[in-house]
This record gives structure tokens, sequence and C-alpha cells, in this order.
């Protein structure tokens, strides 16, 4: 399986296509509006998500609700596209009438300066920012949705929440009272800021509310836990094949992301090897276990049967309301930065594109090992592998 997006911030269309999907796969066009919807709302997001309701379309790949196969195209239309038609248009050549929403001076933190260094884009960053900007990720969360549903299919669960946003914590200790990811889903998705608890909601809410008004915005940390993933997914044979290793790259690839750990992460380097090592047991039942999961699901790039830690760094949008010192790159001039609309935080958001992250590379690497034609002969594979891991 693997997929594509197109589009800009203020353009009229995001697109994904999607190719490798099974046929047979049961999907509507309401599953991915419902994780599009989360990825929309949380609280620090800023005014553009009033302006804008995503839902998505199905242009090809998709017919009565059934996945044929084929490339999947979606598509999802921004509305705020309205009031930016001209200065986005692609037909006409540039006037001083459709470029007054130049973009000379680069913001700290962004992808604006470098940006237009590499693809020459002297003459206006807004050509940086139009494609870097983490709208993208809309269609990223639309295609993870999709990996979802083949997820479910053969009975793996992911889902995200907000570790920290600043140095309000979620308490994770609470975490061992949940019996499946969906006990823990009706819990985060009621807070708006996804944290585990009350207490860390309100502290977290109390953060976000003093860095909007002190014109400032603020980073955190995302979890996301993955279960039902079957043994020897991934491989210790070549390097690139290490199904931690591409679940890194995909976390650390989502805007803002600065860092990613599995299991206890960093913490594991201050301590001793059997203070971590997950010992191994093994009943009748369900065969070879771990008893701990502080390796977070992997050991040699391969899957475990433990349930996936993933656990990513966001830093603080570099938009700022109060912008830091910059340079115009046309008087080379210095100046404070622009300023472009903004959330005061996207920790909230994050929870969800990481989590369709990781649900797309755990969807890559079932279809990569199973048959990727089918759905039904698929979960047929899948059933029979499980059967004999259990037996090994």
């Amino acid at each position: 399986m693997r997929y594509t997006t197109a589009g800009e911030s203020h353009g009229p269309e995001e697109i994904a296509i999607i190719e490798g999907v099974p046929s047979g796969l049961h999907i509507t066009q309401e599953d991915v509006n419902e994780q599009l919807s989360r990825r929309q709302h949380g609280y620090g997001r800023g005014e553009r998500q009033k302006i804008e309701t995503d839902t998505v379309t199905f242009l090809t790949g998709v017919r009565h609700q059934l996945t044929l196969g084929s490339p999947i195209t979606l598509n999802v239309h921004n509305d705020d596209h309205n009031s930016w038609s001209k200065i986005m248009a692609p037909n006409d050549v540039a006037t001083s009438e459709n470029t007054l929403r130049k973009v000379l001076r680069p913001r700290p933190g962004h992808a604006d300066l470098v940006g237009g260094m590499k693809y020459r884009h002297q003459s206006d960053l807004r050509n940086v920012l139009e494609r870097s900007s983490a709208r993208e990720t809309t269609m990223r969360v639309a295609v993870g949705a999709v990996a979802k549903k083949i997820l479910a299919e053969i009975g793996v669960d992911v889902h995200g929440f907000v570790v920290n946003i600043g140095p309000a914590k979620s308490d994770l200790s609470t975490l061992t009272q949940y019996k499946n990811l969906q006990e823990l889903r009706e819990v985060t998705e009621n807070f708006k800021t996804r944290a585990l608890d009350a207490t860390a909601d309100a502290a977290m809410r109390d953060v976000i509310d003093k860095a909007k008004r002190d014109a400032n915005t603020v980073g955190g940390q995302v979890q996301v836990i993955a279960t039902g993933m079957p043994v020897g997914l991934g491989s210790y044979v070549s390097a690139d094949e290490k199904l931690d290793g591409k679940i890194a790259r995909a976390i650390v690839g989502i805007n803002a992301f600065k860092g990613v750990q599995f299991g206890g992460g960093f913490d594991n380097s201050e301590k001793y090897g059997d203070e971590i090592m997950d010992e191994i047991f093994w009943d009748a039942t369900k065969g070879f276990y771990r008893g701990t999961d502080n390796l977070g699901g992997f050991e040699g790039g391969m899957t475990t049967g433990e349930a996936i830690l993933v656990r990513g760094v966001v830093k603080p949008i570099p938009t700022l309301y109060r912008p830091m010192k910059s340079v115009d790159i046309d008087t080379h001039k210095e100046h404070r930065a622009s300023i472009e609309r903004s959330d005061t935080t996207a920790v909230t958001a994050a929870a969800v594109i990481a989590e369709a992250m990781v649900a797309i590379e755990l969807a890559k690497s079932v279809l990569d090992k199973f048959d990727s034609d089918n759905i039904d002969r698929m979960k047929e594979q899948v059933a029979q592998y499980r059967e004999e891991i259990r037996a090994f």
C-alpha cells in the first residue's frame, strides 16, 4: 500500500490517492469524516477550524461502499479557498492585485526561509508555506482512516491521546485500569485536550489559555497505542525493513514533530538491562508472551505481539502573534516575522495525526506480508498465521 497527497493550504482542494488497498473492504465517507472531525476539534485550535468543515468525497476506487482494489482517490474541499481564489489562481499571471498577501519575512522555526532558498521562491515565501502548512495533514488523517478500517478487519485497534501540553501532564499510571483501547478512547475523546483525566485536562487548558493571552504558542507530547498486531511484522534482516524504524520516520515526518520514542524510550537510557527487558513466558492457550512492555512492542524491528507504544514530541507552532526577529528577504533589513492565522497549540490535533500515521505504517506492514488483493483472503491468511505463531 502506498499513497500521495496534493494540495495547498488555501488552494481549492486537498487530495490523496491510495494504491494497494484490498478489494472488498467496507468503507463509507462517514468513516473518514469521523476522523477528519477529530483532527479539527481540540482545545487551542485556531479560527480556521470555524471556517472549514472537512468532509471527504470518494472520487475513485469505491463502489457501493466496497473497495474495488483499484486506486482510491480522496478529495476534501477547502472552504476557505473562497477568500483566496485570486491569490491562489493557477491560470492568472501575477499582478499587484493578486500578490497582495506576499510573505517576505520568514518565521523562525518554519519552512519559510529554507524552503524559499531550496526552490528559489525569492519573490514570495507564500509558495513555501502553502504546501508546508499542516493543512496537508488533513489528507494523511483521511488515508489513516482507510488504514484503520483495514486493521480493524484483523482485530487491530489504534488510538492516540495527549501526554502533556507544556508543563501540564496526564497521569500515565492510570493507563493500566483500561481493559482495551475502546475504554481509553471513551475517556480521552471526552476531553477537549485529549488528556487522560479531568485534572490534567483543566491544567492543559490553563496552559493553553496563558499562551494565548501572551500571544505565544505551546508544544507537548502525544502517545499512540496499537493492540492486536500479529507477531513478526517488520524484519531484522535489513535496516530499512524494521517496522519501528518506518514508524519513527512517519512520526517525525509530521509537521512540528521533533522526536519519537517506543515504550520506555529515552527513560530506558537511565536504567539497567534487567529493569527494561521484557521477560518471556509461555502458556498453552496463547503461546509465547511478554510479562512487560518496556520496549513498546518491538524487538529487532519486529512486532512482539504486545501493545505498540509510540510517543511523539511536538514543538510549539512557529507562528507567534508576538512575532520574533527575522529579516526581510527582499531588503535584507531586520523586521519582525510575518504573521499567519494559526493555532495556539496543535498538540490536540497532533494526537489524531500521529494515530493516523501509525495506522498507515501498520496497515502497510500487514499488506506487505499477507495477500493484498482481497480483504477476506487477507483475513484468512492472518488467522492461519496467528495459529502458526501460537503453536510455535
